[in-house]
């Protein structure tokens, strides 16, 4: 099935009725949005309703969760993110994303968008109007004001009803009959599915009955005595729902001091974390790292922070989080723990990038992507306390982000840091080093001419500031090879040949680090464009042999491709598709759409230049939906766009044009990782 969307949470209870009116709304309306009080289930309600929906729309549902945000900056990207597009595009995010959904009937679900209601409402009223098949889904606290939007209001359990009941019997573990102490707690706290199960958490640890008599005790006074602990309630608490505001300020009082405040401090993290994570932002006076695991054990028992998932992150619904950040505000430690965080964040980047080409690449490749969230949190806080810091961070993982298809992201980052920072040398080298690729992916070429010389500049200022030894560094072999990939790029091998060249026989006793690795890249490709085959194909096999002893995987896979084309040049299109194939395994790995595109693209050319034209057709039709991911036309080294217009030209003719076309059609429209595992798989020999 096409699309994403989270597993179901197996605590769903009841919601029956209001389970059919989503649904029914969803097949006569284009907006849904389902509104309630915080806690309520919306949330659960809209992803049941997607789940039983999805089966609609041909091209998916898609799950977005915009709670992680805290402005719209990243809005479009983190929705394009969301709908696998790894937009590539140079013009702005939304023409992308409204290009990406224009001719599909797809179901796009915004989860939590009360604090983003008028940039969400912008977004939905232009993705509708560019795509007439979208239907979008959303939960708020408030309807967002789009004209033609169905809004179905979510009420709490009825609070007497069985289904509260069966939600608190389910979250405690235990049966509860309905006359009792259960019944009662049920009835105190309104039916609030939130509130339920902090109360049940509480009723594994202490009963039902002294919980029952906790909550009379509290909920008797007085609103105003209440737990009236918030500054600014009104944002977040509206006077309706103050029985879960009761609710989570009675969790907050039961728990342990130093669970407190670990509470407070664990706010500042916008996505999951593990306990390292957590250790390293959140120890400070009495909670050390001796007294958190336990601290953090207890939030976990009390349904504060949930359970560890299979990777060991934990979570904290937003509500909950909100609570925790008024009272981190209280203490007056807000900016000393957004600090420490972005401390965090940053060394995790620059850790991430010193072992970019080693053994251990893909790990972090895969750390950095699943801490994504947070260090977009971390490089917004820098960007406002220590421009330097930002520039140092975002330098560290603009690559990564590149290759993950985040081209906005990183695009947008090194542009706001190289403006305010006023840093200087490798750091600013190595950040435009990195615009300038992220510039290349987008296809602007001009604007990445000017970034490169600008970058080949800061380098030869980063080496005279450093006194640096005779043989360039790597900023000096960032440039190079920044320089080398844009004239490839733009059909210019010897100019490419010439400039890395230049550096790699002035570094010739260096080390080998991952510039110079991507010199020696940039060389082997600049050798294939001249049209030196046996030459680029000797280099090409030496660099991965030592990108296999380093275990390095990013060089390693680009270099299947080169040895691919060199196939096809050489005319030998079985080898072409075997490279091409250990080329699609490396990118899947790496989740580059992109690398993905220019993969199926020279296997399908090998395929059809071996004269097995539905192969090629299926591959190449799948190739297309990849490239359509990316936002782009189909683009590559000029030597293969020939190479596959002319064979494909001829298994075209062989198999006949409908044939040809009728297969290509069904891997276009097709699951796009489907037609990718068909093209991984070697043919038997006949």
């Amino acid at each position: 099935m096409r699309g994403h969307l989270p597993d179901e949470n197996p605590g769903f209870v009841g919601r029956r009725t209001e389970l059919e009116r989503v649904s029914a709304a969803l097949a006569e309306h284009r907006l849904v949005t389902v509104t309630g009080v915080g806690g309520v289930g919306k949330t659960r309600l809209a992803l049941r309703a997607a789940h039983r929906a999805a089966d609609r729309y041909p091209d998916g549902a898609w799950w977005t969760d915009l709670g992680q945000l805290d402005g719209d900056r990243l809005l479009v990207a983190l929705v394009a993110d969301s709908v696998d597009l790894a937009d590539h595009t140079p013009g702005t995010a939304t023409t992308g994303l409204c290009r990406r959904l224009a001719d599909d009937r797809l179901l796009l679900v915004l989860d939590s968008c009360e604090h983003l209601a008028e940039p969400c409402a912008r977004l939905v009223a232009e993705l509708l109007a560019a795509a007439p098949g979208l239907t979008v889904l959303t939960t708020s606290r408030r309807p967002l004001g789009v004209e033609g939007e169905r809004v179905v209001a979510l009420d709490p359990l009825p609070p007497a009803g069985r289904d509260a009941l069966e939600l608190l019997r389910r979250a405690a573990g235990e049966e509860f009959p309905a006359a009792g102490p259960a019944g009662e707690i049920c009835v105190r706290l309104e039916g609030i599915p939130l509130a339920l199960e902090l109360a049940a958490a509480q009723i594994r640890l202490q009963g039902a009955e002294a919980v029952r008599d906790q909550l009379g005790t509290r909920f008797d006074a007085p609103p105003t005595a209440r737990f009236d602990l918030l500054a600014h309630t009104e944002r977040v608490w509206p006077s309706r729902h103050q029985t879960l505001r009761a609710a989570i300020g009675w969790s907050h009082e039961l728990s342990a001091p130093l669970e407190r405040l670990l509470w407070a401090r664990l706010s500042v993290f916008r996505g999951p974390f593990d306990l390292a994570s957590a250790t390293a932002v959140c120890v400070g006076g009495p909670l050390n790292r001796a007294t958190l695991p336990a601290a953090l054990d207890g939030l976990v028992r009390a349904s504060v922070v949930r359970p560890p998932d299979a990777a060991g992150r934990h979570r904290m619904l937003d509500t909950i989080r909100a609570y925790g950040a008024t009272w981190l505000d209280r203490t007056g430690e807000t900016g000393t723990v957004a600090d420490r965080h972005a401390a965090q964040f940053r060394g995790l980047a620059r850790r991430a990038e010193s072992e970019w080409h080693g053994a251990r690449q893909l790990r972090w490749y895969r750390t950095v992507d699943a801490h994504h969230t947070d260090l977009r949190t971390a490089l917004d806080r820098l960007l406002r306390t220590d421009p330097d810091a930002a520039l140092d961070l975002i330098g560290s993982v603009a690559f990564a982000w590149s290759c993950r298809g985040r081209l906005r992201e990183a695009r947008d980052g090194l542009e706001q840091a190289l403006l305010l920072s006023d840093a200087r040398g490798r750091v600013r080298a190595r950040a435009l080093w990195a615009l300038g690729v992220t510039l290349v992916l987008q296809g602007e070429f001009g604007p990445a001419q000017e970034v490169s010389e600008r970058c080949a500049r800061e380098a030869r200022h980063a080496e005279y500031t450093e006194h640096a030894e005779s043989r360039p560094a790597d900023p000096t072999l960032d440039a190079a090879a920044l320089a080398g990939l844009l004239a490839l790029t733009t059909g210019r091998p010897m100019a490419a040949y010439v400039v890395v060249g230049h550096v790699l026989d002035a570094a010739r006793d260096g080390a080998d680090s991952a510039a110079r690795l991507r010199c020696r890249l940039v060389r082997v490709f600049a050798l294939t464009g001249l049209g030196r085959l046996a030459e680029a194909r000797e280099q090409a096999l030496a660099l991965r042999a030592r990108c296999e002893e380093l275990d390095e995987h990013w060089t390693r896979t680009a270099l299947e491709y080169q040895l691919a084309l060199t196939g096809l040049l050489e005319g030998d299109p079985a080898a072409a598709a075997g490279h091409a194939r250990a080329m699609l395994e490396g990118t899947r790995g790496l989740g580059a759409s992109l690398g993905v595109a220019l993969g199926l693209d020279v296997l399908a050319t090998a395929l059809a230049a071996a004269g097995d034209g539905e192969r090629a057709a299926d591959v190449s039709g799948t190739g297309e939906a990849y490239w359509r991911s990316t936002g782009q036309p189909r683009r590559g080294l000029p030597g293969l766009r020939a190479l596959h217009e002319k064979y494909t030209d001829t298994v075209r003719a062989t198999i006949g044009e409908p044939a040809y076309e009728e297969i290509f059609v069904r891997a276009l429209t097709g699951l796009p990782q489907d037609g990718l595992d068909r093209a991984l798989r070697v043919p038997r020999q006949r």
